[in-house]
């Protein structure tokens, strides 16, 4: 088959790969045309990506993720190993006080990946450059659809070819068996549809509840990092934040709070965006002048939202020969960090959704849709539900009214209670019980279907076990109180 993909982004380029290793004929157009950069240092500092613009930001990438790569891309994985990025084993996560620091079967998949979207995107484009059947058109952008009329009666219409123009101003036609958009969250896939008479694609939307915004940094020579943990970060209710191990000893922060909390926008500004971390106690070691520089100013992003798009209506595709992945179909809340791994997850359903049905491309829609049900909507409704909680206790916070687990009556407030025993009972575990801390890292991780994990008998025992010693004792200090903060940043 001959495939088209639009846009050069992670989703496309693990699709492209993916179908031209499986022996498919494969174009991909990208918008940009820019040129290829010498290296990942390069890429960093001087590729244009306009067309994701999220590129200069924090970014996570999740044990399956890196399985993925290992099983199905193991020359991917090693070249992105050779060019800095880190794995991060779950060994890393195992604090001192831990109850049991034995490694388990299983372990070796709890690995997550150390390193920037754009070095990621650039070791992913070298390779793609050199992969035969594969074939790069920059500087192309998608003008509209054409479409093949049904061979007969109630038979679906085909995208059979995209208009296309070019960065020289010219415009020609690209035919192809099977088109793939995974030109990301800005798709124009639907205006595309509506504008050669077919069906919109439904949408559910909902706010994400944040602006967040990144500064990157470099540990200075021979320093060792403060700690090197999978994560760390933490949720003052009214501002989240995070560190993000980078490659080539970079490391990112980020900074997230409700959009209409205007007082915390400051930290969009540097010298905020420093005093707020370096009063954070997580932060502070790793933002120490001696320990590491800052080498970017302060990226922010804003009106985001969670989207899914629905390609499928009454158990038939709305077109045939032209189907969606990554961002372009389904999109979430880029703080949970989950959105390079499901964009890799969506490619490889995609590739193996061709593999078994080829030219047969009603059911080779049907296929991935069923796989986006299975595998990446559970996803989205899990972020919608927790923005739509964060949202809720940051006004709290904010007005002044957020309830506490239980007054002096002994009356019981669910939803405080419940926050209450997830800080003080679940972010503890982690430190302390290494049954809880492995089933939380296969969720974050998602290599388990997301689920509460207070639904468990089992873990809810270990959890509360945990809980009731609180006043026992001393929590680590994750930041001051938000009224505390304001007078920081007054004073800055």
């Amino acid at each position: 088959m001959h495939v088209v993909v639009i846009g050069g982004g992670v989703a496309g380029l693990g699709a492209a790969l993916l179908l031209a290793r499986a022996g498919q004929r494969v174009t991909v157009l990208e918008r940009d045309a820019t040129p290829f950069p010498a290296d990942p240092v390069a890429a960093f500092e001087s590729w244009e990506r306009r067309g994701a613009p999220q590129v200069r930001h924090s970014h996570a990438f999740l044990a399956r993720l890196r399985n993925l790569l290992r099983d199905r891309m193991p020359d991917v994985l090693a070249e992105l190993l050779a060019v800095g990025a880190e794995e991060l084993p779950l060994a890393n996560a195992l604090r001192p006080e831990i109850d049991d620091p034995s490694p388990r079967p299983g372990d070796d998949d709890l690995t997550l990946l150390a390193c920037r979207r754009l070095t990621f995107e650039w070791v992913l484009h070298r390779i793609a450059l050199a992969t035969p059947g594969l074939a790069f058109r920059d500087g192309s952008t998608v003008r509209g659809l054409l479409l093949e009329a049904p061979a007969e009666p109630g038979a679906l219409p085909r995208v059979a070819a995209l208009r296309v123009s070019h960065a020289a101003g010219a415009e020609d036609t690209l035919a192809a068996d099977l088109f793939v958009d995974a030109s990301g969250r800005r798709s124009r896939l639907p205006a595309w549809l509506a504008e050669a008479g077919l069906p919109a694609p439904r949408e559910d939307a909902s706010p994400c509840g944040i602006f967040y915004c990144s500064r990157f940094y470099r540990l200075r020579p021979g320093v060792t990092p403060p700690e090197r943990e999978t994560t760390i970060g933490a949720d003052l209710g009214y501002l989240k934040y995070a560190i993000f191990h980078g490659d080539s000893r970079i490391f990112s922060i980020t900074f997230a709070a409700d959009p209409e909390d205007r007082a915390l926008r400051a930290v969009l500004r540097e010298g905020p965006f420093e005093r707020v971390a370096r009063v954070l106690p997580p932060m502070a070691r790793w933002v120490d002048p001696a320990v590491s520089e800052p080498i970017t100013g302060v990226f922010g992003m804003d009106g985001l939202r969670n989207v899914r798009r629905r390609f499928v209506a009454e158990g038939r595709p709305l077109v045939r020969g032209l189907v969606a992945i990554g961002d372009a179909a389904i999109h979430t809340n880029p703080l949970y960090g989950r959105g390079c791994t499901l964009a890799f997850v969506h490619a490889a359903a995609l590739a193996d959704a061709v593999a078994l049905h080829g030219r047969d491309l009603e059911p080779l829609a049907l296929a991935l849709e069923a796989a986006t049900e299975r595998e990446l909507v559970p996803w989205y409704e899990l972020a919608v539900a927790q923005d739509r909680e964060a949202a809720h206790w940051a006004r709290a916070l904010r007005e002044g009214r957020a309830p506490k687990p239980s007054d002096t009556s002994g009356a019981v407030d669910p939803r405080a209670y419940l926050r209450d025993l997830l800080l003080r009972g679940l972010v503890p575990a982690l430190r302390l019980d290494a049954t809880v801390l492995r089933a939380f890292m296969r969720r974050f991780n998602l290599l388990d279907p997301p689920g509460d994990l207070l639904r468990d008998p089992a873990l809810l025992g270990r959890i509360l076990a945990v809980y009731q010693r609180r006043h026992e004792r001393v929590e680590p200090e994750l930041g001051p109180d938000r009224a505390a903060l304001l007078r920081l940043l007054e004073a800055a």
